[in-house]
């Protein structure tokens, strides 16, 4: 069954969190698909991982129609129910859908802790995910780090 992590950003940005986590998902040799829902998120994502951090690369593509994304370590998409590059871990951000979420090893449910209509979702999703039995935990962000609260 597939653990979802919830991370509350409170102290750094998506932008500036997201790399981070990434880096220790490819550390591991495993694959990634972030799923979001709008174009202008993706590709704000993008930006920030081709610059995240100079001393490493992190490979990556935005799921387009010129783009093999099979061969992905690291794929950014708005496609709601297809796990595209075979990846062992979903990222959520935006709140976006989920339906496929039984075909990854790991969920990493990311909001923005600053904002109530993100908080009020991550919410609905926590009990949504509880009331149907998943393996859930709650991070939160400090300025040193994650702290995991539940």
């Amino acid at each position: 069954m597939t653990n979802v992590n919830f991370y509350h950003l409170q102290a750094d940005p998506l932008s500036r969190a997201l790399p981070r986590l990434l880096e220790k998902v490819y550390e591991q040799q495993m694959t990634a698909l972030v799923r979001g829902r709008t174009e202008d998120c993706l590709i704000e994502l993008d930006e920030c991982l081709w610059s995240a951090n100079p001393s490493s690369f992190l490979p990556h593509a935005i799921a387009q129609d010129d783009v093999e994304v099979a061969s992905q370590p690291i794929l950014l998409t708005l496609t709601p129910d297809q796990n595209l590059n075979n990846a062992d871990v979903l990222v959520l951000v935006e709140d976006a859908e989920s339906p496929d979420i039984g075909s990854f090893d790991r969920c990493l449910y990311m909001f923005d802790g600053n904002d109530e209509t993100a908080l009020d979702a991550a919410r609905a999703r926590w009990k949504l995910l509880k009331d149907e039995d998943v393996p859930v935990s709650y991070f939160q962000q400090t300025e040193t780090g994650w702290q995991k609260k539940a």
